[in-house]
């Protein structure tokens, strides 16, 4: 199949499913003098345009001038839109007003039974922070790395929000990281913002971070919205990684509880599950303790094994041996929404937007819109 009509095709499925986005919506900060674009029509090329494959506004502008009058009809872009209208339109877009543009398509896909839990008995949301270097810093949206020679990295940070419960992995909700904190800080913020989205649909009872937003704090925050957690283990919670390693550190591969084997990859994960007894002050709530241990051989033969710890307020028996170690394979579901961001559509590479981070994080947000839209089987 042609490139050309690969896009075509991409372009009429699109035309199923732009329209519950409600684009036209999002708040136009643009002089309305002299404007011969809606605004709503400049984001839909740009999301149809990233979904096809474009990789800068330069090939957005040639997808919308190779499109046949149907599917101009289908997709409401009317003839082929500059490069220069949709870069002067998307640098006055707030990064707070395109998340509702995602929460629009997942509530549609929710209608439409597209989310439908895979192999668990209930919901589980992960989160998970990811970075975009560009040559600019504004101290907000982009945190100032390194200067050398005069010139400026920034780092656009967010925090992805995926439903790894359902086989779409779709990407439900960004967070932007502001500069002066991290994802440990912003866990609070990005937690609350889904839990707002999605009030009322029971998209979710679990949610999953690794160590990078592991706190008591943050632990605490999940419970008291009525959720449960299960975070990653590493040193920067010292004091509960000692005590999860003397509950389940001495146990061998007879104890297991759960054994996955990936043949195709030759790795060998082993599940040891535990209920905890005691908890440092702050982490009360724990009820379940896990360690993963996973061996890996590579193509000469040689194994390497990696051990991971993970705590959790869900009791082990909500979910079987099995269960809990899907859970934290899906784990890497945002891992691998991430991993197709930076492949497939060259986010790292290619962010489109360099020297205005906050519309570099306009553009981040577009790009996990396709990408969604993109995971979205019915």
């Amino acid at each position: 199949m042609s490139e050309l009509r690969l896009r075509r095709r991409l372009a009429g499925f699109f035309g199923k499913r732009l329209a519950e986005l409600h684009l036209d919506d999002v708040p136009d900060a643009r002089d309305p003098r002299g404007q011969r674009w809606q605004l709503g029509t400049l984001l839909r090329a740009t999301v149809v345009g990233l979904a096809a494959g474009a990789k800068g506004l330069g090939e957005v502008e040639d997808i919308t001038e190779q499109m046949t009058p149907e599917i101009r009809r289908w997709l409401q872009i009317p003839r082929r839109v500059p490069d220069t209208t949709l870069r002067d339109a998307l640098v006055t877009v707030k990064p707070e007003h395109v998340p509702p543009v995602l929460h629009q398509a997942v509530r549609a896909a929710h209608r439409r039974k597209a989310l439908t839990v895979d192999g668990l008995p209930f919901g589980v949301l992960s989160l998970d922070g990811k970075v975009i270097t560009v040559p600019a810093s504004d101290d907000w949206y982009a945190q100032r790395q390194t200067q050398q020679e005069g010139s400026v990295l920034g780092a656009v940070r967010t925090v992805t929000a995926v439903l790894t419960s359902s086989g779409a992995r779709p990407c439900i909700d960004v967070t932007p990281i502001p500069a002066p904190t991290n994802e440990m800080g912003m866990f609070e913020t990005a937690f609350e913002h889904v839990v707002r989205a999605y009030a009322g649909l029971d998209l979710f009872r679990l949610v999953t971070y690794d160590a990078g937003a592991s706190s008591a704090a943050n632990a605490l925050t999940v419970r008291q919205r009525g959720y449960h957690y299960l975070f990653g283990l590493k040193g920067n919670q010292p004091e509960l990684l000692r005590e999860a390693k003397q509950w389940l550190g001495d146990r061998t591969d007879a104890d297991a509880t759960s054994e996955d084997i990936e043949r195709g990859h030759l790795v060998i994960r082993r599940l040891y599950l535990g209920q905890a007894t005691t908890g440092p002050d702050g982490w009360e709530h724990i009820r379940t303790v896990l360690r993963v241990v996973s061996e890996k051989q590579d193509a000469l033969g040689q194994v390497t094994t990696e051990e991971r710890y993970f705590v959790g307020s869900l009791p082990s028996c909500r979910l079987t041996g099995d269960q809990w170690l899907l859970v934290v394979r899906r784990h890497w579901g945002v891992e691998i929404a991430h991993q197709v961001l930076d492949v497939a559509f060259k986010e790292d590479k290619r962010p489109i937007i360099l020297e205005n981070p906050r519309a570099t994080v306009v553009v981040a947000i577009l790009r996990r819109i396709a990408y969604t839209l993109l995971t979205h089987r019915r």
